[in-house]
C-alpha cells in the first residue's frame, strides 16, 4: 500500500523524462532560432533590423491565432497523437531552414513553424499536467517548466556558437537532429492511462471549445505578467548594448536561468504544502524589484544582482498561475485551460513588445522596466482581491 502510495505521488518517472526532454528540444530549437535568425536575416539574407524583427512577430501571430483551438484539436485528435504529428511538422520546418532563401518565403516558413510550435507547448503542457499526480501539482509543473528555463540558456549559446565557429546551414542541421530526437522521445510516452475527454470527434468551435471559462482569471493575470516579461524578453539587448553592458548580456541570461532553476523545487514545494498565494505574492514583489533595478542600472554588478530577482519573481509567478489554471477545472479539460494559458501569455508578450517599444522610442528603456515594475503592482494588487483566495485542492474536480 505504501509502495503504491508512493509510486502515486512520483513525478519523475519514465514518461514524464521523456517529455521534459521533448520540450527542452522543442524550446532549445525556439530560442536558438530566436536569437540567431534575425542574425542570418541581416547578416546573410541583407535584411534590414525591422525586417528581421518580423520573424519573431510572424512567429508569435500564428501561435497566438491557433492557441485558443488547440485545447479542442487536442480532444478530437487526441494530445499524444497531434504532439508526435505538429512535432514532426516542426522538425520538416526546421529542416527546410537550408533550403529557403528568399525572405518573403521564410516569413512564410515562420508562421507555419509557429502554428506547430503553438500545438505542441499546448499538447505537451496539458500531457504533463495529466501525468504529474493531482497532490504535487504545483512541483511537478514547476519540474516540468524548468525545461523551457534550461532552453532558454542553451538554445542561445550553442546557437550562437555555432554560427560563430561554423555556418547557419550547420546550426539548422544540429537544430534538425535536436528536434527529431524530441519527437522519437515523445512517441515513447505511454498515454493509455490518462482520462480521455468525452467527445464526439466533432471540430465544433463554440466559446467552450476555444477557452476554459474557469481558467480565464488566471490567465488574464498572466498576460499582464507577460506584458511585464516582454520588456526583458524583447529589449534587455538593446538597453545592455545602450549601458554599455554587452560584455555580460549573455550572463544575465545564464543567472537568471540558475535563479529559477535553484529556487523552483523549493517554490513547487510550497506552493503543495501552503498554498499558491506564498509563492505568488513574494514572487510578482520580487519580479517588480528586479524591474526597477533594471531601470537604474549603470554597471555588471546591479544588472546581473536584477537578473537573480527578475529570474526568481518570473520563474515563481507564471509557473503558480500555470498551475492554479490547470487546477481551476476539471482535469478533463486541462488542454482547454493550457490552451487559454498560454493564448493569454502570448498575447501578453505580443502587446508588451508593441506598446513598451513605443515607450522606449518616446521615454527611453528606463521607462519601459519601471512601466514594468508599475504594471506588477497592478498585478499585485488584482490578485489580492481576485485571486488570492482560490484553494487549488477545493477547486480541483477530477
Amino acid at each position: 500500500m505504501d509502495m503504491q502510495q508512493e509510486e502515486n505521488t512520483q513525478i519523475w518517472t519514465k514518461r514524464f523524462i521523456s517529455l521534459f526532454l521533448t520540450n527542452i528540444s522543442v524550446f532549445f530549437v525556439f530560442y536558438g532560432l530566436v536569437t540567431t535568425l534575425p542574425l542570418y536575416a541581416i547578416g546573410e539574407l541583407h535584411q534590414t533590423d525591422k525586417e528581421a524583427g518580423l520573424l519573431l512577430s510572424g512567429f508569435l501571430l500564428s501561435a497566438i491565432i491557433v492557441r485558443p483551438f488547440s485545447g479542442k484539436l487536442l480532444d478530437v485528435f487526441g494530445k499524444k497523437k497531434l504532439l508526435v504529428l505538429s512535432i514532426g511538422g516542426y522538425f520538416i520546418c526546421t529542416v527546410l531552414y537550408l533550403f529557403i532563401h528568399p525572405f518573403g518565403l521564410l516569413l512564410g516558413l515562420r508562421f507555419i513553424q509557429g502554428i506547430f510550435f503553438s500545438i505542441i507547448t499546448t499538447a505537451a503542457g496539458s500531457l504533463a499536467a495529466d501525468i504529474v499526480p493531482a497532490k504535487r501539482k504545483g512541483a511537478g509543473l514547476g519540474y516540468f517548466t524548468m525545461s523551457t528555463n534550461l532552453a532558454v540558456v542553451i538554445g542561445p549559446f550553442i546557437g550562437l556558437l555555432l554560427i560563430q565557429y561554423s555556418t547557419f546551414n550547420v546550426l539548422f542541421i544540429v537544430m534538425s537532429i535536436c528536434i527529431l530526437a524530441g519527437g522519437i522521445l515523445a512517441f515513447t510516452v505511454n498515454t493509455d492511462d490518462l482520462p480521455k475527454p468525452a467527445h464526439e470527434g466533432k471540430l465544433t468551435f463554440k466559446f467552450d471549445d476555444l477557452f476554459e471559462r474557469k481558467a480565464l482569471p488566471v490567465a488574464a493575470i498572466a498576460s499582464l505578467v507577460a506584458f511585464s516579461y516582454a520588456s526583458v524578453l524583447s529589449f534587455l539587448s538593446v538597453y545592455a548594448q545602450q549601458k554599455d553592458l554587452m560584455a555580460v548580456a549573455s550572463l544575465f541570461y545564464a543567472v537568471f536561468a540558475a535563479s529559477m532553476l535553484i529556487t523552483r523545487p523549493y517554490t513547487g514545494k510550497l506552493y503543495d504544502t501552503k498554498g499558491p498565494q506564498f509563492v505568488i505574492i513574494p514572487g510578482i514583489i520580487s519580479f517588480a524589484i528586479g524591474l526597477v533595478m533594471l531601470a537604474f542600472v549603470e554597471g555588471p554588478v546591479l544588472f546581473l544582482s536584477a537578473a537573480i530577482f527578475v529570474g526568481f519573481g518570473y520563474g515563481a509567478v507564471t509557473t503558480s498561475l500555470q498551475a492554479l489554471a490547470v487546477q481551476s477545472t476539471a482535469i478533463q479539460r486541462s488542454g482547454y485551460a493550457t490552451a487559454t494559458y498560454f493564448t493569454m501569455f502570448d498575447l501578453g508578450i505580443a502587446l508588451g513588445s508593441y506598446i513598451l517599444g513605443m515607450v522606449a522610442v518616446q521615454a527611453g528603456y528606463a521607462s519601459v522596466y519601471l512601466s514594468g515594475a508599475g504594471l506588477l503592482g497592478v498585478v499585485f494588487i488584482i490578485y489580492l482581491l481576485r485571486l488570492a483566495k482560490m484553494k487549488p485542492k477545493k477547486i480541483v474536480n477530477i
